[in-house]
C-alpha cells in the first residue's frame, strides 16, 4: 500500500449492523469517517446467483490502520465471507486528508 490514505469497503444486510460497525470503527479511531449507502447487490454465492438489498460502508482511514480495520471487521461482521476491500486514495484535498490523518489514530 503506497498511498497513505484509503477507503475500506464492506457490505451488510441491515442498517443497524452498519451503524454498529461504523460506531465501533469510529470509537476505536480506526476510521475518521464512515458513510453508509443503501445498494442492491447481485453476486454468486455457493453456486447460485443472489440478489439482495445491502448497506455499503465507505470507511475512510489510513493505510497503516488497514490490518486493524480488517481484523475488527472480521471479528464482528455477520457474513461468513464479508467483502473487505482496500481502495487507496491517490490524491485528495489537502485539508480533508489532514483532517483524516488527525482523526484516525
Amino acid at each position: 500500500m503506497d498511498a497513505k490514505f484509503g477507503m475500506v469497503l464492506t457490505t451488510v444486510a441491515e442498517p443497524d449492523i452498519a451503524r454498529r460497525l461504523a460506531d465501533g470503527l469510529l470509537e476505536k479511531r480506526l476510521a475518521a469517517c464512515v458513510q453508509t449507502l443503501p445498494i442492491h447487490s447481485a453476486y454468486r454465492w455457493k453456486g447460485a446467483i443472489q440478489r439482495e438489498p445491502e448497506i455499503l460502508l465507505l470507511i475512510k482511514t489510513k493505510a497503516a490502520l488497514y490490518p486493524e480495520v480488517e481484523a475488527y471487521l472480521r471479528s464482528v461482521h455477520p457474513y461468513e465471507t464479508p467483502e473487505i476491500v482496500w481502495l487507496p486514495i491517490a490524491a485528495g484535498f489537502a485539508g480533508y486528508l489532514a483532517w483524516l490523518d488527525a482523526e484516525a489514530k
